[in-house]
């Protein structure tokens, strides 16, 4: 069969051509990256979707009783070249965007948004799902298949099964425009942010990517210069070329809608429902008991540096691009904590080392780099994830900026963990993209220990689906629900800050000498600094969220407007601003995050309350306390996360730990 390839029209490619379709002859059965080239794409999104089309009509018309087997496990089983595809394609539009990559996504976002729904809504497909969950308890299936039967029913309903037939044309069309709304407000994020840069008097250059914005607004001394950067990073999307205030407007309305038709009152109630928070009620009771003491000491600290700018310019009053440069300098004057001191004892091979040592400690596993798998990018490195000589999973870590890399940090999949139909394991293919400082011809990477811990964070992330050993797809690694997912991540960076571990990791990249007893002291002592600001941004960026997403009645929605009346009502001193402004804010409106913000809070209570067993066992590495986290990792979401937790635990979380950690007591 021959198909034109999106956006070449003189071009054509054959089945056997295409990488997708004729499969990859590489290690592991890696995604072949070097013959993947962009029209290759649409043709194998399009067979992907008819091959699951096709399945999921063999399941339909299948003339015997529904079953677990002919039914549940088949459906689980089915889309496997789609999400394939899918697998490569994202991932890569989010490192290696192009024109010819974003034109590929808005072509094919409705179309995967239409695929889905015609699965979601096929009422046989569903009819056969309800049948065999209302005979569960006679059908003899162990707690995995169980637990797959349970939330492939759920998913079904949450994705729109009992939607009336009458209004299921628009159900169709919400989730439609909601996929696309969500493509254009990332792709004007990345756009917005690549457009700014200014060059400054000593020939170096700013942008709005955070390893180059963020020290600088630390340590420019020029504040009218401080307010062009920092009102340029804040301004981003609010207006102009890269608009995406109407987006806000439009997506938050759309979203009020497609809950609504799905018997929620509001966004939140239908995300939390599926989360362990359940109610929105819940999550702003979570949030407000550290909000109270976070703005009590975020409102000491700007007294602090208040005192510091009238002492340079007397009458100035504090503002937002104030904040970080008198914060760090306060911080210099209080634990002698340059950037300049500490970034030389965390060159990035060094941090990277800690986290693998620190893996290694728990649970046994080693990591071998590699130049003999396919990669996508000549920055992006490839290991070996091995127990005992068996390879458990592959991880590739991409660490630098690039044009076409989106900002931040994120772990993310090409392949997740499974057991296949023939009964063999399938092992993970995990990425850790990031966006350090690159390494210049004279020095490694060096990083400041925020971003150390933000490297420890996302392989946290990585050994989460790496250690993933569950047997159907949808259930194994971070399929777990979003307010859980940060647990795994968030307490790596309990080991990252420990001064026992530090020392084993953190050298000088010159002389190689261990970070001295006095350095790390100085850095133990400047965890609770600064809590009050990082806190607040924090918690304000998630109030915000949950206001957005709990609004009861469609309303024209100027974000401007709603962000100010709403951190108003919250109290939020204006020298402080929510960590994300809304036009940029892509947690919620872009990948996932939505009504879900919170979960970073509601997770590290959690996370700290789990690490507080590892220090009160008087053994950092205690083999048992690993053993039982351990068990927390392989099961994915085969069973239900509180369980587990308390399995490992002994009891429920605490939030004294959190509390005590930040300084906030």
């Amino acid at each position: 069969m021959l198909v034109l390839a999106t956006g070449c029209k003189n071009k054509k490619t054959t089945d056997m051509e295409n990488p997708f379709i004729a499969g990859f002859n590489t290690p592991y059965n890696i995604p072949d990256f070097g013959k993947i080239k962009t029209e290759h794409y649409m043709p194998a999104f399009e067979e992907g979707m008819r091959q699951q089309k096709a399945e999921i009509d063999a399941i339909v018309n299948n003339a015997e009783e529904p079953t677990f087997e002919n039914t549940i496990e088949a459906y689980e089983y089915s889309g496997q070249l789609l999400s394939t595809v899918s697998g490569v394609f994202f991932n890569l539009s989010e490192c290696e965007n192009s024109p010819e990559m974003e034109a590929i996504a808005e072509e094919v976002t409705p179309k995967l948004s239409a695929h889905g729904d015609d699965i979601a809504l096929n009422a046989k497909l569903f009819a056969r799902i309800k049948a065999v969950y209302e005979q569960k308890d006679g059908l003899g299936l162990n707690p995995e298949q169980m637990r797959l039967l349970e939330e492939t029913y759920k998913g079904f309903v949450r994705s729109g099964a009992n939607v009336p037939e009458e209004q299921q044309a628009r159900f169709r069309e919400l989730n439609e425009k909601i996929a696309s709304l969500t493509l254009r407000f990332a792709q004007n994020v990345l756009k917005a942010t690549n457009a700014y840069s200014k060059k400054l008097d000593d020939g170096t250059e700013v942008t709005l990517q955070l390893p180059s914005w963020e020290p600088f607004m630390q340590t420019c001394p020029d504040r009218k210069l401080r307010e062009e950067v920092w009102r340029a990073y804040t301004s981003r999307c609010n207006g102009g070329e890269f608009d995406n205030t109407g987006i806000i407007d439009t997506l938050t309305n759309l979203r009020l809608e497609r809950a609504n038709i799905l018997g929620f009152p509001t966004h939140a109630d239908y995300v939390l429902d599926d989360c362990l928070a359940k109610t929105p009620k819940a999550v702003y009771d979570c949030l407000m008991q550290i909000w109270t003491p976070a703005l009590k000491k975020a409102r000491e600290e700007c007294a602090e540096y208040q005192k510091m700018l009238e002492a340079d310019e007397p009458g100035a009053k504090l503002q937002p691009w104030d904040w970080r440069y008198y914060s760090e300098k306060l911080r210099i004057e209080k634990y002698s904590l340059e950037d300049s001191v500490v970034r030389p004892y965390f060159p990035l091979d060094n941090v990277l080392a800690g986290a693998f040592n620190t893996a290694n400690k728990l649970y046994g596993i080693e990591f071998e780099e590699t130049d003999t798998l396919p990669t996508y990018d000549k920055e992006a490195r490839s290991f070996l994830v091995k127990e005992n000589g068996e390879v458990l999973g592959i991880l590739y870590m991409d660490f630098f900026p690039r044009a076409s890399k989106r900002s931040g940090a994120w772990m993310t999949e090409f392949r997740g963990q499974r057991v296949n139909q023939a009964g063999e394991n399938i092992i993970p293919i995990i990425s850790i993209v990031c966006n350090f400082t690159k390494p210049t011809a004279d020095k490694p990477s060096l990083l400041n220990f925020d971003e150390s811990e933000t490297l420890f964070h996302e392989f946290g992330h990585g050994l989460h689906g790496l250690l993933s050993k569950c047997h159907y797809p949808s259930l194994a690694g971070t399929n777990v629900p979003r307010d859980f997912v940060e647990l795994p991540s968030q307490i790596m960076e309990n080991w990252c800050r420990n001064p026992q571990v530090m020392k084993t990791y953190a050298k000088h990249y010159v002389t190689g000498e261990a970070i001295p007893d006095e350095l790390i002291a100085k850095i133990a002592a400047a965890q609770t600094y600064g809590q009050g600001f990082i806190n607040t941004e924090l918690l304000a960026a998630s109030l915000l969220d949950m206001d957005y997403h709990s609004i009861t009645e469609k309303q024209a929605i100027d974000p401007n407007k709603f962000e100010q009346e709403h951190m108003d009502k919250i109290g939020l001193i204006p020298e402080i601003i929510s960590r994300y402004k809304s036009p940029y804010f892509q947690h919620i409106f872009t990948t996932g995050y939505d009504a879900g913000y919170y979960s970073y809070t509601w997770t590290a209570i959690l996370d700290h309350d789990a690490f507080a067993a590892f220090v009160e066992s008087g053994d950092l590495f205690n083999p048992e306390l690993a053993g039982k986290f351990r068990h927390l990792l392989e099961s994915g979401n085969t069973v239900e996360p509180m369980t587990l937790y308390r399995d490992f635990r002994g009891k429920d979380p605490s939030v004294l730990p959190l509390l005590k950690d930040r300084g906030l007591l």
